[in-house]
C-alpha cells in the first residue's frame, strides 16, 4: 500500500519530530507518519533523530546523557521558518495519534528498547499500523526475537544480495533503501520475494518523482507530504 509518510512530521516546514510538525503533515494530507526513537537518562522513550544533541538542542552529548526533565527546558528549532517546539516522548505521540487512521513507520535509533516499543504500541492498539524499522540490523533482530509478529522494515542504503540474505533472516515485511538508488530491477526482485517497499532520503521534487515513476509500491518518507499528496493526486 502506497503511504504518505510524514518525515519526522512536516518537518521541512516544522521543527521535526514534534507535535507541531506531525500535526502539519497530517493536515497536509499524509496518511502515515514516520518517527524516530531513543531513550533518555531517566529511563524515557522520546523522539529524537540525531546521534547527538548538539545540533537540534544546541547542547552537547547525547538523549541518553539527559532526563526527560532536562530536555523539556529546550527548544526544538525550525530556523528556515522560526518555528520551535518541544520534545515528544513516544507515549504522548501515542495518546495523541494512535487513534487515527494513520500507518506508523518507528524507527529505532539505539537497541535495548524494543520491547518496551512493541508494548507500549500494543497498549496503545496500534501495533497492527505499525511497521518497526532501523538501520542497525541489531535492533531489528532484537525486535524479532522479542515478537516474530511485528512488522519490520530493515533501512538501508542500496540493493545487495547482504541485504536480501538480512531481509529473509527476520522475516521483514518491508524494505527500505535509498529511493535515488533503486532501480526497477531491485524492486522487480524484491517484489517477487514478497516485500514491500518504502523509498527514504527524499531530498527533493525530482527524487520524489523518481521513486513514484518507477514503481515504490510502499510509499516514501518526504519531509514535504503537501507535495506528495499533490503529486499523487495528479499522477497517482
Amino acid at each position: 500500500m502506497f503511504v504518505v509518510y510524514a518525515h519526522r512530521g512536516a518537518s521541512e516546514y516544522y521543527p521535526e519530530n514534534t507535535l507541531s510538525s506531525f500535526r502539519a503533515g497530517i493536515e497536509m494530507g499524509a496518511d502515515g507518519i514516520e518517527t524516530d526513537v531513543q531513550k533518555t537518562k531517566d529511563g524515557i522513550l522520546v523522539l529524537f533523530h540525531d546521534d547527538t544533541t548538539d545540533a537540534k538542542l544546541g547542547i552537547p552529548g547525547r538523549i541518553a546523557d539527559y532526563t526527560l526533565e532536562e530536555l523539556l527546558k529546550l527548544k526544538v528549532k525550525n530556523p528556515a521558518y522560526g518555528r520551535e517546539d518541544v520534545i515528544m516522548t513516544f507515549e504522548d505521540f501515542l495518546a495523541e495519534f494512535s487513534a487515527l487512521d494513520l500507518t506508523f513507520a518507528i524507527e529505532l535509533k539505539v537497541t535495548g528498547i524494543s520491547a518496551e516499543v512493541i508494548e507500549m504500541l500494543k497498549r496503545y492498539n496500534a501495533i497492527d499500523k505499525t511497521i518497526i524499522t532501523s538501520f542497525s540490523y541489531d535492533a531489528l533482530v532484537e525486535t524479532y526475537e522479542y515478537d516474530k509478529t511485528v512488522r519490520l522494515g530493515y533501512l538501508y542504503v542500496s540493493h545487495s544480495d547482504s541485504v536480501l540474505r538480512r531481509l529473509a533472516a527476520i522475516n521483514a515485511y518491508q524494505a527500505c533503501p535509498k529511493a535515488i538508488e533503486v532501480k526497477r530491477e531491485h524492486l522487480d526482485e524484491l517484489y517477487s520475494l514478497g516485500y514491500e517497499c518504502r523509498g527514504w532520503g527524499i531530498d527533493s521534487v525530482e527524487t520524489m518523482k523518481y521513486a513514484v515513476e518507477i514503481g515504490i509500491n510502499g510509499g516514501m518518507t518526504v519531509n514535504f507530504p503537501d507535495k506528495l499528496v499533490e503529486y499523487m493526486r495528479l499522477h497517482g
